[in-house]
């Protein structure tokens, strides 16, 4: 619980102080086993801090809402909302100068370093996964080596962040740690530096936990998204899923799900194909995680600006038989959620050599589909005939809460209008604030 957030809260609505330490004291008491009187003083200093800290103006203080919230906008959620918020980012960030930059929506950025390129990533930890910190730190860690391997790139440093709500077990701290610690050891990538903080310091009362793992690798040849070519295949390994999945198995009922995403086969049958005289025939590497095999293809066509056909049917084999079993079960549209596999493009003379590395690491992969000449688009076949395959609003429904969010029904042209907005109110703020700096270098 946020308590300046409800104290925010009641005060627009009208509350009085007073009002506010009254309804706020028994709040605090429900999450902390303090005295009235304690939990009292604490209620009036967040009211005289709320107090204090309203009201105030100028570009410091203040931002243009968009009047439309992270949830209804389905950011996070990995559909067409979060690609669209994600897209606004690319003007207030501006031109960088990057080699990979964030304009091309890729799975990480890229800079040029004494004759190489230097990757850099980041992914957070699965925001359902508070209460399991193990699972939390370990798939956050395979995920953003993942983003490294799929730019061509060797990973050499790893970073990562924690934060736990004030009323949060220090061991999850531990736990975390020993999570992100079990794959930088089993990669031999090492764990350099990291940050651990409360959420919201003493202002949030639980025990929720969040935080990411950042990742630093170095690479010769990059294999990002704008390289795919009309005419490349589509080549997809097996995979079992990770946070997405292990969530989906824990908030279901198939706890025994879970143990199948834990394994390093994405980041073996990547360093096998690091290792391979074949690295420098592939175009493109993706893990399928955003929105799933839907929203990665579609943000790759749009990217590559082609048109990207995929085949339904080898895909089904591809997904780990359990998982399969429990998406199916739980009637979650396996093609519109993480399953963490690999996707690589390549040229259709390449393709065997390419299965054939990653079949070194005891890992399966099979082709897919193929890229063609058109606009910007991504085109399911099933049994030969054309579908639609364009990711969802949100990526599938795949735990029960999600499926009662997901009934919600809202005008997205409006809420687009508003983000955009927004967006661009920030930016200008941004010009603003580097003119009273002096301007850019």
């Amino acid at each position: 619980m946020d308590v300046e957030e409800f104290a925010r809260r009641h005060r627009a609505a009208g509350a009085t102080d007073e009002e506010i330490v009254d309804r706020l004291e028994e709040r605090i008491r429900e999450y902390k086993d303090v005295s009235r009187a304690y939990a009292r003083a604490f209620a009036r200093a967040v009211a005289e801090e709320v107090r204090t800290s309203s009201g105030l103006t100028g570009d410091l203080f203040t931002y243009d809402p968009a009047g439309v919230s992270m949830g209804a906008f389905g950011v996070g959620s990995r559909g067409a909302g979060d690609f669209f918020a994600h897209r606004q980012l690319i003007p207030i960030i501006g031109s960088t100068g990057a080699d990979v930059g964030v304009d091309e929506m890729d799975d990480a950025g890229a800079v040029r370093g004494d004759g190489r390129f230097i990757i850099c990533t980041v992914d957070g930890m699965h925001s359902r996964l508070s209460d399991f910190p193990f699972l939390a730190g370990f798939h956050v860690t395979r995920a953003t080596l993942r983003d490294v391997y799929v730019m061509g790139a060797t990973p050499v440093a790893l970073l990562s962040d924690i934060h736990v709500g004030d009323d949060g077990d220090v061991a999850k701290v531990f736990d975390y740690t020993a999570g992100v610690a079990a794959v930088s050891e089993a990669m031999g990538v090492p764990l350099v530096t990291g940050s651990t903080l409360r959420i919201g310091g003493d202002m949030v009362l639980g025990g929720r936990m969040t935080g990411c793992v950042g990742a630093v690798g170095v690479a010769d040849h990059l294999t990002a998204r704008r390289s795919i070519a009309p005419g490349d295949v589509l080549l997809m390994t097996e995979g079992a899923g990770g946070g997405t999945i292990a969530t989906a198995a824990i908030y279901s009922g198939f706890p025994e799900v879970v143990e199948r995403t834990i394994n390093l086969a994405f980041l073996r049958a990547s360093e096998a194909l690091l290792a391979s005289d074949v690295l420098n025939r592939i175009h493109a590497m993706t893990d399928v995680t955003n929105g799933g095999l839907r929203g990665d293809v579609y943000e790759m066509a749009e990217t590559a600006g082609c048109r990207i056909v995929v085949d339904e049917a080898p895909l089904r084999s591809l997904v780990q038989p359990d998982v399969l079993a429990m998406l199916d079960a739980l009637e979650i549209d396996y093609l519109g959620v993480s399953l963490d596999a690999l996707l690589v493009v390549a040229p259709p003379d390449a393709a065997e050599r390419v299965i054939a590395a990653v079949a070194t690491a005891g890992v399966a992969m099979k082709e897919i589909g193929y890229a063609e000449a058109g606009p910007a688009d991504s085109v399911l076949l099933v049994d030969g005939e054309a579908r639609d395959f364009l990711p969802k609003f949100r990526e599938s429904a795949y735990t029960p809460v999600k499926k009662v969010v997901d009934t919600g029904k809202a005008d997205v042209e409006a809420m687009k209008e508003r983000v955009a907005r927004a967006a661009r109110s920030a930016a200008d703020k941004k010009e603003r604030v580097l003119q009273r700096l002096g301007g850019r270098r």
